[in-house]
């Protein structure tokens, strides 16, 4: 959604009861779960908030994302150190505090787009430095998103804490119920479908067809343990008062979803690539266009896999799995825009099953191999076979590709 330019000059919401419990909950949140690892979290709040007073905001996200992303990657890249070269456990502490470093990325590099784009507008002066700059605070370590998200822009965060809106918001505490109560059932399928790959396991079949289904079993219960801590963050949200869509011409519950990263049905549901793209994870996949695909004219699908790859933390199976998921993207716009034109409506039923079946095939591969991290997932997804799925849809794009040009010739 757009922002409006916003000047925080009101001294008397900041010492606000409002401000001070999200301020010290998200503190004391970090200091709980990630001891001294919760400096990370301080460091890079405290650097954001020194270029907002000494850095011209017309150049000001430049530095807030190469200071952020270089302060990222050196936690990433000692937490594979120690894992591969020193073959030491993870620190699970510490694993968090980085994982929270992703989030926290994100609200800053979004914020510091606002204002290069003023689209939001400081002026810190000197009598007024905490006014201006406490709410700036407040958002980066706002407990609610803190280990969980979602993505909530910072105008929208100032507009609920400040009150701007005339009409307050209905209780959330029916919405929160009935999500907690699919949080609850998504965790009873994943039980049930560990329970299945548990007797997949003892009663081993080498066959072609068992490999499939048990490694789609295995994303699924990967990709539900998502969905779940989702809609977690997002009752906690929603329960905070965050989240509420009052433009928003749905119901009830519809009204309560303006903070979702994903809904089960709708994602997976997705009958291509594309569409599950955009659906999956939705506020970062909304940050990622507008930080990296937006801002490249050229090959801005690459770039933004690429980045993604980066955030994520340069993994064996982050490389494959992100690269791997921009190329069956990319198939995945060739191959509809070639074959839609040429079916049947009674083929386009059928052809919209089988690429449902495509779409869970290559998605299970890619969260497989992002999930395992290292060569182990790589080796399951080659002995399981299922690897081919998007094998065969780069292959059918390139051949799609040398017949259009060879019909040019």
């Amino acid at each position: 959604t757009s922002l409006s330019c916003l000047r925080m000059f009101h001294p008397r919401s900041f010492f606000s009861s409002r401000y001070l419990f999200v301020s010290a909950g998200g503190s004391v949140l970090a200091v709980f779960t990630m001891g001294i690892y919760s400096t990370l979290l301080f460091t890079s709040t405290l650097a954001f908030v020194l270029l907002v007073c000494c850095v011209d905001h017309s150049c000001i996200h430049t530095w807030a994302f190469v200071m952020q992303m270089l302060w990222q990657t050196f936690w990433h890249l000692l937490i594979q150190y120690r894992e591969y070269y020193l073959h030491e456990p993870v620190i699970i502490r510490l694993f968090l505090a980085v994982s929270t470093l992703m989030l926290l990325t994100q609200r800053i590099t979004s914020v510091s787009l606002d204002l290069q784009e003023k689209r939001v507008v400081l002026t810190p002066s000197k009598r007024q430095t905490c006014v201006t700059l406490l709410p700036l605070i407040n958002y980066i370590l706002n407990f609610t998103t803190l280990l969980g998200g979602p993505l909530d822009s910072y105008g929208q965060f100032i507009t609920l804490m400040e009150g701007i809106n005339l009409t307050s918001p209905p209780s959330p505490l029916g919405v929160v119920f009935l999500k907690l109560m699919q949080v609850l059932m998504l965790e009873w399928v994943r039980f049930y479908l560990v329970f299945f790959l548990k007797h997949l396991i003892h009663d081993f079949n080498p066959g072609i067809l068992y490999g499939i289904l048990s490694t789609w079993c295995l994303g699924l219960v990967l990709r539900i343990q998502y969905y779940s801590h989702w809609k977690i963050s997002e009752c906690l949200n929603n329960a905070a008062g965050f989240g509420f869509w009052e433009d928003s011409s749905g119901d009830y519950f519809s009204k309560w979803s303006g903070l979702s990263d994903g809904d089960f049905w709708t994602t997976e549901a997705s009958i291509c690539m594309s569409q599950f793209a955009r659906r999956w994870n939705a506020t970062t996949a909304s940050w990622l266009r507008r930080l990296v695909y937006a801002r490249h004219k050229h090959f801005p699908l690459l770039m933004c896999f690429g980045f993604s790859l980066w955030w994520h933390g340069l993994h064996l199976g982050h490389f494959v799995g992100f690269f791997t998921w921009a190329a069956t993207v990319k198939a995945d716009h060739h191959i509809h825009r070639n074959l839609l034109p040429n079916i049947t409506p009674t083929q386009r039923k059928i052809y919209t099953f089988v690429n449902w079946i495509n779409t869970q095939m290559i998605v299970t591969c890619i969260v497989i191999a992002v999930e395992f991290r290292n060569s182990s997932g790589l080796r399951l997804l080659s002995k399981t076979y299922i690897g081919l799925f998007p094998l065969v849809n780069i292959i059918l794009h390139m051949l799609l590709i040398k017949k259009q040009k060879q019909k040019q010739m």
